[in-house]
């Protein structure tokens, strides 16, 4: 005769006893239904999500139970990316270590021993496809064979705005070979900054991996793929200058370059006066036009200039930059409109040699530089900059 045992299992007795499991539903749902297989003469293996379940979350595990016996080992396959997981130390017991893609079809196969018999189970199913997909538009840096300077940020810009920030942010890591600590702050909702608290060392490489695939983001958005980049630290190249004694110094790896003589802003007005601070050279062009903020052509103090060799190192337009009709004082006088004049020579050794990130440290004006004008980052503490993550 036959009787119901746990998990809806049909038994029936009789020489040569065979359990025949069944899943409890094979429908779709959020794949909370457990579906349970044959998996030996008296091994039951129950995987969860059921066989057949479609739009299962992709934030929700795959688990894997065996009644009796232990689990040799599981592996999860589909076309989305790869899953892995761990095994309890009983081996009564596998959990996913990671969300699934969504839209995606996974096959797990489970192997059981007992009583010195190996049996297998498999379950496939669908994961839920993501209406409000969540992706990467940008890492920064992110440019091929490009090498960055010892303060460099790493920037990453979503296309959509996060509401879950903790979640998202526990789905990034960045992994440096020369170890340091770090942190992530949110500018708005779509964008999140990692800055270290120290520079980071030199000549190395850093893995940034963005497990995104399947992360709940909030309101219905879920990630839909992973992103790894990695990113090249140079040379450490540190300029230091007073703006009141009219040079900077550039090092690289600790040993002194070239000192250079410079105009700086003439400070009649707070645009014109050159920030001191931590800054970091964004990119350069050349050649580079300035025009007079906040100024239209005709009124009093505009200007537009064309100059060569431009380095930037404020989102407010200060650059070092080429402008031969100021030698004459450079290294005596701030006449500039805020940015750094420099020889024609000195500026094109400068813009030659730049990397982004490389720190520029201002002293002597009395206009400090703002935080977040640019990539002025490392105006804050470390542990301002920290308050600035959703994980606290």
């Amino acid at each position: 005769m036959g009787f119901k045992g746990r998990f809806g299992l049909v038994v029936t007795g009789g020489a040569g006893v065979v359990l025949v499991l069944t899943a409890g539903c094979a429908g779709g749902g959020d794949g909370g239904e457990q579906g349970t297989l044959a998996a030996g003469e008296s091994a039951a293996v129950t995987i969860t999500p059921a066989n057949g379940a479609g739009s299962v979350k992709p934030d929700g595990p795959i688990e894997v139970r065996v009644a009796e016996g232990t689990l040799q080992g599981v592996t999860v396959q589909g076309q989305g990316v790869t899953v892995t997981g761990k095994m309890a130390g009983d081996k009564k017991s596998w959990k996913s270590d990671r969300t699934l893609s969504p839209g995606a079809s996974y096959t797990v196969t489970a192997q059981a021993r007992n009583d010195g018999k190996t049996s297998t189970a498999t379950s496939t199913f669908k994961t839920l496809k993501a209406d409000k997909p969540l992706s990467v538009l940008d890492v920064t840096p992110n440019v091929e064979g490009e090498k960055v300077g010892v303060g460099m940020p790493i920037i990453v810009r979503f296309n959509r705005a996060v509401t879950d920030k903790a979640a998202v942010e526990r789905a990034l890591r960045v992994t440096p070979e020369k170890p340091v600590e770090g942190a992530w702050r949110w500018i708005g909702s779509d964008q999140v900054i990692y800055r270290t608290k120290t520079y980071w060392q030199p000549h190395q490489k850093v893995a940034f991996n963005a497990q995104l695939a399947g992360i709940n983001a909030g309101a219905g958005v879920y990630g839909t793929k992973d992103v790894n980049e990695t990113i090249t630290i140079g040379a450490a190249q540190i300029t230091t200058g007073n703006i009141g004694k009219h040079h900077m110094t550039v090092t690289r790896d600790g040993k002194k370059l070239r000192k250079v003589p410079f105009s700086a802003g003439n400070g009649t007005t707070r645009e014109y006066t050159t920030t001191s601070g931590v800054h970091l050279t964004m990119g350069k062009e050349n050649p580079v036009t300035m025009v007079s903020p906040g100024r239209k052509p005709g009124e009093p103090g505009y200007y537009k200039t064309v100059v060569n060799y431009g380095v930037r190192f404020s989102a407010s337009g200060q650059y070092t930059h080429a402008m031969a009709s100021t030698v004459g004082v450079q290294g005596s006088a701030n006449v500039s409109h805020g940015c750094l004049n420099l020889s024609p020579a000195n500026a094109k050794w400068y813009y030659d040699i730049m990397q982004r990130g490389d720190v520029i440290k201002l002293t002597g004006s009395d206009r400090d530089m703002e935080w977040n004008n640019g990539w002025g980052f490392w105006q804050l503490s470390f542990q301002k900059w920290k308050s600035g993550s959703a994980l606290g």
